[in-house]
Protein backbone atom coordinates (compact mmCIF):
# COMPACT_ATOMS: atom_id res chain seq x y z
CA UNK A 1 0.00 0.00 0.00
CA UNK A 2 1.15 3.87 -0.85
CA UNK A 3 1.55 5.99 1.61
CA UNK A 4 0.34 9.73 1.26
CA UNK A 5 1.43 12.72 3.70
CA UNK A 6 -1.12 15.69 3.10
CA UNK A 7 -0.04 18.93 4.95
CA UNK A 8 -2.61 20.93 5.03
CA UNK A 9 -3.80 23.32 8.03
CA UNK A 10 -7.66 23.43 7.00
CA UNK A 11 -9.53 20.86 8.81
CA UNK A 12 -12.25 20.21 6.52
CA UNK A 13 -10.30 20.08 3.18
CA UNK A 14 -7.60 17.91 5.04
CA UNK A 15 -10.45 15.54 6.41
CA UNK A 16 -11.98 15.32 2.88
CA UNK A 17 -8.87 15.09 1.01
CA UNK A 18 -7.95 11.83 3.21
CA UNK A 19 -11.05 10.61 3.22
CA UNK A 20 -10.76 10.35 -0.62
CA UNK A 21 -7.30 9.34 -0.51
CA UNK A 22 -7.93 6.41 1.97
CA UNK A 23 -11.14 5.16 -0.18
CA UNK A 24 -8.45 4.56 -2.99
CA UNK A 25 -6.75 1.96 -1.12
CA UNK A 26 -3.70 5.06 0.03
CA UNK A 27 -2.30 4.88 3.60
CA UNK A 28 -2.60 8.77 4.70
CA UNK A 29 -0.81 10.66 6.96
CA UNK A 30 -1.84 14.00 8.22
CA UNK A 31 -0.45 16.93 9.66
CA UNK A 32 -1.61 20.18 10.20
CA UNK A 33 1.15 22.65 9.80
CA UNK A 34 4.63 22.49 7.94
CA UNK A 35 6.62 21.50 10.93
CA UNK A 36 4.49 18.23 12.01
CA UNK A 37 4.57 18.01 8.21
CA UNK A 38 8.58 18.05 8.31
CA UNK A 39 8.23 15.36 11.70
CA UNK A 40 5.95 13.01 9.64
CA UNK A 41 7.50 12.25 6.46
CA UNK A 42 10.90 12.40 8.27
CA UNK A 43 9.40 9.45 10.54
CA UNK A 44 6.88 7.55 7.66
CA UNK A 45 8.95 8.39 4.39
CA UNK A 46 5.70 8.34 2.62
CA UNK A 47 5.65 7.53 -1.14
CA UNK A 48 4.32 11.16 -1.61
CA UNK A 49 3.48 14.60 -0.13
CA UNK A 50 0.51 16.45 -0.56
CA UNK A 51 0.91 20.00 0.96
CA UNK A 52 -0.32 23.22 1.10
CA UNK A 53 0.97 26.55 0.18
CA UNK A 54 -0.10 29.12 2.86
CA UNK A 55 0.06 27.71 6.16
CA UNK A 56 1.12 28.83 9.89
CA UNK A 57 4.24 28.13 11.25
CA UNK A 58 5.73 26.99 8.38
CA UNK A 59 4.69 27.75 5.05
CA UNK A 60 4.74 25.05 1.44
CA UNK A 61 7.97 26.40 0.23
CA UNK A 62 9.51 26.15 3.31
CA UNK A 63 8.43 22.50 3.93
CA UNK A 64 9.67 21.56 0.38
CA UNK A 65 13.07 23.18 0.94
CA UNK A 66 13.82 21.49 3.84
CA UNK A 67 13.11 18.12 2.91
CA UNK A 68 15.08 18.37 -0.62
CA UNK A 69 17.79 19.40 1.96
CA UNK A 70 17.60 16.07 3.63
CA UNK A 71 19.15 13.07 1.30
CA UNK A 72 16.06 10.18 3.12
CA UNK A 73 13.37 13.05 2.16
CA UNK A 74 14.99 15.11 -1.43
CA UNK A 75 13.34 11.99 -3.61
CA UNK A 76 10.05 12.03 -2.55
CA UNK A 77 7.89 13.50 -4.94
CA UNK A 78 5.58 16.74 -3.91
CA UNK A 79 2.13 17.70 -5.06
CA UNK A 80 1.24 21.52 -3.90
CA UNK A 81 -2.39 21.75 -2.76
CA UNK A 82 -2.80 25.63 -3.57
CA UNK A 83 -5.81 28.37 -4.36
CA UNK A 84 -2.89 30.32 -5.77
CA UNK A 85 -2.82 30.56 -9.26
CA UNK A 86 -0.42 33.36 -10.11
CA UNK A 87 1.85 32.12 -12.51
CA UNK A 88 4.98 33.54 -10.39
CA UNK A 89 3.47 31.06 -7.57
CA UNK A 90 3.83 28.25 -10.18
CA UNK A 91 7.45 29.16 -10.72
CA UNK A 92 8.37 29.74 -7.62
CA UNK A 93 7.03 25.92 -6.57
CA UNK A 94 9.00 24.52 -9.55
CA UNK A 95 11.90 26.35 -9.12
CA UNK A 96 12.29 24.95 -5.63
CA UNK A 97 11.93 21.15 -6.96
CA UNK A 98 7.67 20.79 -6.95
CA UNK A 99 6.33 17.64 -9.24
CA UNK A 100 2.89 19.14 -9.75
CA UNK A 101 0.39 21.79 -8.70
CA UNK A 102 -3.49 20.88 -7.70
CA UNK A 103 -5.71 24.30 -7.29
CA UNK A 104 -8.41 24.46 -5.24
CA UNK A 105 -11.28 23.67 -5.18
CA UNK A 106 -10.69 20.33 -7.23
CA UNK A 107 -12.82 17.42 -7.60
CA UNK A 108 -11.62 13.65 -6.26
CA UNK A 109 -10.98 12.72 -10.10
CA UNK A 110 -8.70 15.53 -10.56
CA UNK A 111 -7.04 15.12 -6.82
CA UNK A 112 -6.59 11.27 -8.06
CA UNK A 113 -4.96 11.54 -11.45
CA UNK A 114 -2.74 13.58 -9.96
CA UNK A 115 -1.68 11.57 -7.71
CA UNK A 116 -1.66 8.07 -9.53
CA UNK A 117 0.15 10.04 -12.29
CA UNK A 118 2.83 10.97 -9.96
CA UNK A 119 3.18 7.68 -8.75
CA UNK A 120 3.76 5.46 -11.58
CA UNK A 121 6.28 8.11 -13.03
CA UNK A 122 8.20 7.44 -9.70
CA UNK A 123 7.66 3.45 -10.01
CA UNK A 124 8.51 3.59 -13.79
CA UNK A 125 11.73 5.54 -12.61
CA UNK A 126 12.86 3.43 -10.15
CA UNK A 127 12.01 0.38 -12.06
CA UNK A 128 15.13 1.83 -14.34
CA UNK A 129 17.43 2.56 -11.71
CA UNK A 130 17.08 -1.03 -10.59
CA UNK A 131 17.63 -2.32 -13.86
CA UNK A 132 20.73 -0.19 -14.34
CA UNK A 133 21.59 -0.89 -10.91
CA UNK A 134 21.19 -4.51 -11.88
CA UNK A 135 22.85 -4.42 -15.09
CA UNK A 136 25.89 -2.58 -13.47
CA UNK A 137 26.26 -5.47 -11.02
CA UNK A 138 25.95 -8.15 -13.68
CA UNK A 139 28.77 -6.07 -16.11
CA UNK A 140 31.23 -5.95 -12.83
CA UNK A 141 31.16 -9.44 -11.70
CA UNK A 142 31.85 -10.25 -15.80
CA UNK A 143 34.93 -8.03 -15.78
CA UNK A 144 35.91 -9.46 -12.41
CA UNK A 145 35.68 -13.53 -14.17
CA UNK A 146 37.59 -12.31 -17.22
CA UNK A 147 40.48 -10.23 -15.00
CA UNK A 148 40.16 -13.63 -12.62
CA UNK A 149 40.76 -15.92 -16.10
CA UNK A 150 43.40 -13.71 -17.83
CA UNK A 151 45.32 -12.56 -15.20
CA UNK A 152 48.59 -14.15 -13.61
CA UNK A 153 48.72 -16.93 -16.28
CA UNK A 154 51.94 -17.57 -18.26
CA UNK A 155 52.60 -15.70 -21.48
CA UNK A 156 54.09 -16.50 -24.67
CA UNK A 157 56.30 -14.00 -26.74
CA UNK A 158 55.84 -13.93 -30.50
CA UNK A 159 57.79 -12.32 -33.24
CA UNK A 160 56.19 -11.00 -36.27
CA UNK A 161 55.46 -14.06 -38.75
CA UNK A 162 55.87 -16.97 -35.85
CA UNK A 163 53.21 -19.18 -35.63
CA UNK A 164 50.86 -19.77 -33.20
CA UNK A 165 48.78 -22.74 -33.99
CA UNK A 166 48.13 -24.76 -37.35
CA UNK A 167 45.00 -25.71 -38.80
CA UNK A 168 44.21 -29.16 -37.76
CA UNK A 169 45.74 -28.91 -34.61
CA UNK A 170 43.86 -30.36 -31.66
CA UNK A 171 43.35 -26.89 -29.16
CA UNK A 172 44.89 -27.26 -25.52
CA UNK A 173 44.43 -23.69 -24.57
CA UNK A 174 42.96 -20.30 -25.06
CA UNK A 175 45.12 -17.42 -25.94
CA UNK A 176 44.53 -13.90 -24.66
CA UNK A 177 46.57 -11.24 -26.96
CA UNK A 178 48.10 -8.86 -23.56
CA UNK A 179 49.95 -6.96 -26.56
CA UNK A 180 50.24 -7.30 -30.34
CA UNK A 181 48.11 -8.10 -33.04
CA UNK A 182 47.49 -11.59 -34.47
CA UNK A 183 45.84 -12.87 -38.13
CA UNK A 184 43.98 -16.13 -38.31
CA UNK A 185 44.23 -17.76 -42.43
CA UNK A 186 43.09 -20.52 -44.33
CA UNK A 187 45.47 -22.34 -46.47
CA UNK A 188 43.95 -23.47 -49.55
CA UNK A 189 45.94 -26.59 -52.54
CA UNK A 190 47.85 -24.05 -54.06
CA UNK A 191 49.42 -22.93 -50.58
CA UNK A 192 47.68 -19.35 -50.75
CA UNK A 193 46.81 -17.69 -47.57
CA UNK A 194 43.24 -16.86 -47.17
CA UNK A 195 42.79 -13.99 -43.93
CA UNK A 196 39.59 -15.19 -41.95
CA UNK A 197 40.31 -13.39 -38.66
CA UNK A 198 42.46 -10.33 -37.29
CA UNK A 199 42.82 -9.86 -33.60
CA UNK A 200 44.42 -6.88 -31.30
CA UNK A 201 44.89 -6.39 -27.36
CA UNK A 202 42.45 -7.95 -25.62
CA UNK A 203 41.11 -10.19 -27.59
CA UNK A 204 40.66 -14.17 -27.22
CA UNK A 205 41.35 -16.70 -29.96
CA UNK A 206 41.42 -19.89 -30.64
CA UNK A 207 38.14 -19.91 -29.05
CA UNK A 208 35.89 -21.10 -31.52
CA UNK A 209 37.56 -24.86 -31.84
CA UNK A 210 37.20 -24.78 -27.96
CA UNK A 211 33.27 -23.91 -27.77
CA UNK A 212 32.95 -26.88 -30.97
CA UNK A 213 35.25 -29.00 -29.25
CA UNK A 214 36.91 -29.99 -32.49
CA UNK A 215 40.19 -29.15 -34.01
CA UNK A 216 41.62 -25.49 -35.45
CA UNK A 217 39.84 -24.58 -39.07
CA UNK A 218 43.12 -22.21 -39.41
CA UNK A 219 45.81 -21.18 -38.78
CA UNK A 220 47.27 -18.48 -36.18
CA UNK A 221 50.16 -15.93 -36.61
CA UNK A 222 51.39 -12.77 -35.51
CA UNK A 223 51.34 -9.95 -37.13
CA UNK A 224 54.18 -8.17 -35.08
CA UNK A 225 56.27 -8.33 -31.69
CA UNK A 226 53.03 -10.29 -29.50
CA UNK A 227 52.57 -11.20 -25.95
CA UNK A 228 50.26 -14.32 -25.39
CA UNK A 229 48.51 -14.95 -22.00
CA UNK A 230 47.98 -18.69 -22.09
CA UNK A 231 44.55 -19.95 -20.30
CA UNK A 232 44.52 -24.18 -19.89
CA UNK A 233 41.45 -25.73 -21.31
CA UNK A 234 40.15 -26.92 -18.46
CA UNK A 235 40.27 -23.70 -16.89
CA UNK A 236 38.63 -22.14 -19.24
CA UNK A 237 35.55 -24.76 -19.80
CA UNK A 238 35.29 -24.71 -15.84
CA UNK A 239 34.30 -20.76 -15.93
CA UNK A 240 31.39 -21.61 -18.76
CA UNK A 241 30.26 -24.86 -17.05
CA UNK A 242 29.91 -22.95 -13.73
CA UNK A 243 28.89 -19.31 -14.77
CA UNK A 244 26.09 -19.52 -17.23
CA UNK A 245 25.49 -16.06 -17.32
CA UNK A 246 28.76 -15.46 -18.33
CA UNK A 247 29.26 -18.25 -20.89
CA UNK A 248 25.92 -16.34 -22.65
CA UNK A 249 27.58 -13.23 -22.75
CA UNK A 250 31.26 -14.31 -23.54
CA UNK A 251 29.75 -15.71 -26.83
CA UNK A 252 27.70 -13.14 -27.71
CA UNK A 253 30.76 -10.88 -27.35
CA UNK A 254 32.84 -13.27 -29.57
CA UNK A 255 29.55 -13.37 -32.33
CA UNK A 256 30.11 -9.88 -32.23
CA UNK A 257 33.54 -9.81 -32.61
CA UNK A 258 33.35 -11.97 -35.22
CA UNK A 259 30.65 -10.02 -37.10
CA UNK A 260 33.12 -6.93 -36.87
CA UNK A 261 36.15 -9.32 -38.06
CA UNK A 262 33.74 -10.21 -41.34
CA UNK A 263 33.15 -6.33 -41.93
CA UNK A 264 36.40 -5.45 -41.49
CA UNK A 265 38.24 -8.24 -43.92
CA UNK A 266 35.06 -7.34 -46.47
CA UNK A 267 35.91 -3.72 -46.90
CA UNK A 268 39.98 -4.83 -47.12
CA UNK A 269 38.51 -6.87 -50.04
CA UNK A 270 36.54 -4.27 -51.52
CA UNK A 271 39.29 -1.87 -51.06
CA UNK A 272 41.82 -4.20 -52.31
CA UNK A 273 39.15 -5.22 -55.69
CA UNK A 274 38.92 -1.49 -56.10
CA UNK A 275 42.72 -1.12 -56.65
CA UNK A 276 42.79 -3.80 -58.92
CA UNK A 277 40.42 -2.39 -61.34
CA UNK A 278 41.83 0.95 -60.60
CA UNK A 279 45.38 -0.23 -61.97
CA UNK A 280 44.11 -2.26 -64.93
CA UNK A 281 42.09 0.87 -65.86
Amino acid sequence: MKKILLIEDNDDIRDNTAEILEMSNYKVYTAENGKTGITCALKEKPDLIICDIMMPVLDGYGVLHVLHKNPETKNIPFIFLTAKTERTDYRKGMELGADDYITKPFTGTELLTAVEGRLKKIDSLKQEHDGSQIQKADDSNEIQLLTSLVSGRNTNKYRRKQLVFSEGNRPACLYYIQKGKVKTYKTNEDGKQLVVGLYNENDFIGHIALLENTNYKESAEAMEETVLAIIPREDFEELLKSNPTFSRRFIQTLAHNVTENEEHLLGMAYNSLRKKVADAL
